[in-house]
């Protein structure tokens, strides 16, 4: 626990002092805001499908954020040449994958709660319970986290910041459109790829969006993020003996 503590402090100070962070936090809280304006606030909706289209773009914007903060993590440390100190150091390949992944994960969820004041506007002027609200923020943190492990599990496998940021984007993309491929398949194919499915199914279509918990989702979520947080350190291990 002390590898991780040490790695943690260390990746979220680089988040804090680097451009990259603020640079990201600030896009998202400016977009984000843009959009609530644009699609939520004088519009003519119930005060639902005002808060399901505030989750629906604000995850969008968490998914494209969490790759952003995720690929560089390994890339950077080989493209420094500091990885072979790691790989020297008395510390293991999962305490490094944990301590950069919680790392990151904090953060995006500081970036996440800079935006809650936006639902509490629709509370405040509609109908919506804190709930609703917390439940929606639940999912955007669990869809953030399988979007954080999916870019690091890239950044493990790559040695440049552009290759990472290439295949994380095309895994995370791949992975938000079976759904609609499952639509042009047949069984049981098609119930596959559905319920692999990294947004449609267990976010948008799913419980969250409308701010309703669902047990399925969330297990979902978190196998999904065991299971690249897991390759991210087995390829760790592999490439020791490369």
């Amino acid at each position: 626990m002390r590898a991780i503590s040490i790695i943690f402090r260390r990746e979220l100070g680089a988040y804090v002092r680097s451009p990259l962070g603020w640079i990201v936090a600030a896009a998202f809280l400016l977009i984000d805001g843009a959009l609530f304006q644009a699609y939520a606030l004088g519009k003519s909706m119930l005060s639902a499908d005002v808060l399901a289209n505030f989750f629906m773009f604000t995850g969008i914007l968490t998914g494209i954020c969490a790759v952003i903060l995720s690929f560089p993590l390994i890339a950077q440390e080989r493209i420094n040449h500091s990885m072979v100190l790691l790989n020297t150091s008395p510390i293991r390949d999962w305490e490094i994958i944990l301590g950069k992944f919680f790392a990151a994960l904090v953060f995006l969820i500081g970036m996440l709660l800079l935006s809650v004041y936006m639902p509490l506007l629709i509370k405040v002027n509609g109908k919506v319970t804190a709930s609703q609200i917390a439940v929606g923020y639940l999912g955007l943190i669990l869809f953030g986290s399988a979007c954080l492990a999916i870019g690091l599990f890239a950044s493990s496998l790559a040695r440049h910041y552009l290759i990472a940021a290439l295949v994380a984007a095309l895994v995370v993309g791949l992975m938000c459109l079976l759904y609609q491929m499952s639509t042009r398949l047949e069984s049981p194919l098609q119930s596959m790829f559905s319920q692999l499915d990294l947004w449609w199914t267990h976010f948008q279509l799913g419980s969250f969006m409308r701010g309703v918990f669902n047990l399925k989702d969330v297990i979902f979520y978190v196998a999904i993020t065991y299971f690249f947080l897991l390759t991210s350190v087995k390829t760790l291990e592999a490439k020791r003996w490369l």
